[in-house]
């Protein structure tokens, strides 16, 4: 099955394990979603995720969500993901308008010449990208 919009379907796979209290989402893998996922864990939003090739050339790859608290008062360390740059409609900034998440509370992931980095990266090193979505 082909999906028009791989990054709008791996954001939604994982808010809909995150609504439900799942500890592990499963997905098609790709380099830009492996690469998200690295960032995701790097900033404390995910336990861990890893690739696992069960066909040749078809890689899965697997996010264990972190949550906090005890079993009743379980929550998700992640709040919400938001798509921002859409096949429809390229979202681009440059580095001296890369935008802040709730005051620096959240962050945003960018597309950059340099690699695919949190907006706090790429405004140190001054380059700026798409911005393919906001996490809180």
């Amino acid at each position: 099955m082909s999906v028009s919009d791989p990054i709008a379907d791996f954001l939604t796979r994982i808010r809909n394990a995150v609504l439900v209290g799942q500890s592990l989402v499963a997905m098609p893998s790709s380099k830009l979603k492996v690469e998200v996922a690295k960032i995701l864990k790097e900033e404390g939003y995910i336990e861990s995720y890893d690739v696992v090739e069960e066909q040749p050339g078809r890689g899965v790859l697997r996010l264990r969500l972190k949550y906090v608290g005890e079993r009743r008062q379980r929550r998700a360390v992640l709040s919400n993901l938001v798509r921002v740059s859409r096949p429809g409609r390229r979202v681009y900034t440059r580095k001296e308008d890369i935008p802040w998440v709730l005051s620096g509370l959240g962050i945003a992931i960018l597309s950059t010449p340099k690699g695919v980095m949190t907006g706090q990266r790429a405004r140190q090193l001054g380059v700026g990208g798409e911005i393919l979505c906001r996490v809180w």
